[in-house]
């Protein structure tokens, strides 16, 4: 295979459900190829770092093959070699959610009726 889109190429490695939502995403500048921003139809070329965003990770890859096909995710993973730079920052990312999730000990959503009668049974508790 000589040249891909990078639309193409993103959707091929599964880092985008569809091309429609690959284009988006490197229409709005989200991600970058060789270091800069990159139009939908750059050609994509082995060995080039691509950084792309998903959820709350960004990984930054190297092209390590080409393909305009999507096949299985374990095709998939071998289109790209993420670096270890990547590979450390998401998991230090990672963590640091983690953390945070924990450290919240107040709900985020109303009481259910277990919660409410129990919460009852504390207030008469401290009144008596």
């Amino acid at each position: 295979m000589d040249s891909v889109r990078l639309d193409k190429w993103l959707w091929a490695a599964r880092f985008f459900k569809t091309r429609a939502l690959a284009k988006k995403a490197i229409e709005g500048g989200k991600v970058h190829y060789n270091g800069g921003r990159a139009k939908t139809s750059k050609n994509v070329e082995v060995g080039a770092l691509v950084r792309v965003p998903q959820g709350w990770d960004v990984w930054e890859v190297e092209v390590v093959a080409l393909s305009d096909q999507r096949r299985g995710a374990p095709e998939a993973r071998e289109l790209y070699r993420e670096t270890a730079e990547s590979v450390e920052r998401r998991a230090r990312e990672a963590e640091g959610r983690r953390l945070t999730n924990q450290a919240m000990q107040h709900p985020l959503k109303r009481p259910d009726k277990k919660q409410r009668r129990e919460i009852q049974r504390f207030q008469r508790q401290q009144d008596e």
